[in-house]
């Protein structure tokens, strides 16, 4: 039988890297297409001797054409990190509206189901705690962190819009707070930066007073749940995350215990709509997927240092998740 074929976006970065890995070892012929913007081929360079892989540079705010069948398409392309979108929210915007609109026509034309790689941020600076998938959320279109946000709002509402209207295939998962190998150091996000200063001996940059919390769940895990959502039979978001959840300080803490780094921190002001709670409610994952997260914030923590160890050189900056 010819192998299944599935084309990831944003395939270079850290969660599509990541999704090929899972897709070659599952068999499929994967193909990665990513811009590099804020991709990087180190990440996949290992899959290039493959013939069962291909990479596409391209930008899939721009007309998307991939010869061939085409069984699955996860679309991961976009700015992730607030020290990105920021610095190019208007590409950011574009990735998620034409670049989704794009996709969405492409899967239609090959038959293709199509996954979307919405976020926790569609809740804003939530009212509700923990999120669901039902909370509509508090969001700020117009703030500095809007063209994140309502980028992927919109490509929700386009994605269900195709389902509803063409009948196409479609999956969304929101993600929450994900880490593990191949974070950029100087995404800004508060995990690189807290592990790469500590192991410099820096002071750890705190936005706030470091009461507002996270929940992290390590990059192996969200691969599974994204991995049996696109293979579910269930059209709507899911929440994908860890519920454990942890103050900013307290993470501080944890990283420092872990490195053997002095606790040195140095407080900043708090960034415009920064969200102050972030925990998923996964009962929908559990129930729809038979999914929840299996590697403790010890181990994965671990596992990411070790990864770390290897890239620190330069100094980072730490910019607000």
């Amino acid at each position: 039988m010819a192998r299944k074929r599935v084309l990831v976006t944003g395939g270079a970065g850290f969660l599509g890297s990541h999704l090929c890995d899972r897709f070659i070892a599952e068999g499929y012929h994967v193909i990665a297409m990513d811009n590099l913007i804020t991709g990087n081929l180190e990440n996949i360079e290992h899959l290039f001797k493959l013939e069962q892989f291909e990479f596409y540079h391209h930008d899939v705010s721009k007309f998307v054409h991939v010869p061939g069948e085409l069984d699955y398409i996860l679309h991961f392309a976009s700015p992730a990190s607030p020290i990105d979108y920021l610095k190019i929210p208007i590409q950011t915007l574009k990735v998620g509206s034409l670049g989704t609109h794009n996709l969405l026509g492409l899967a239609k034309a090959k038959g293709a189901r199509m996954l979307i790689a919405s976020t926790s941020e569609v809740y804003g600076d939530p009212l509700v705690h923990p999120q669901n998938e039902d909370y509509w959320g508090n969001v700020n279109p117009v703030g500095p962190r809007g063209c994140y946000d309502e980028a992927k709002r919109f490509q929700e509402a386009m994605t269900m819009a195709y389902h509803m209207h063409h009948g196409l295939e479609t999956r969304i998962v929101r993600i929450f707070n994900t880490y593990g190998p191949r974070m950029r150091l100087d995404d800004g996000r508060v995990l690189p930066a807290f592990l790469s200063q500590a192991l410099r001996g820096e002071p750890l940059s705190i936005f706030g007073d470091g009461s507002q919390t996270r929940s992290f769940c390590y990059v192996d895990d969200l691969v599974e749940g994204i991995y049996r959502l696109l293979l579910s039979d269930y059209p709507y978001p899911v929440n994908v995350g860890n519920p454990s959840e942890i103050t900013i300080r307290q993470f501080a803490e944890e990283i420092c215990r872990l490195t053997g780094a002095e606790l040195n921190i140095e407080y900043q002001p708090l960034p415009t709509d920064d969200p102050q709670k972030r925990q998923p409610d996964i009962s929908k994952a559990k129930e729809v997927l038979g999914w929840e997260p299996k590697v403790d914030r010890a181990e994965g923590l671990q596992r990411t240092l070790e990864y770390f160890k290897e890239k620190v050189k330069l100094p980072v900056e730490r910019v607000v998740d």
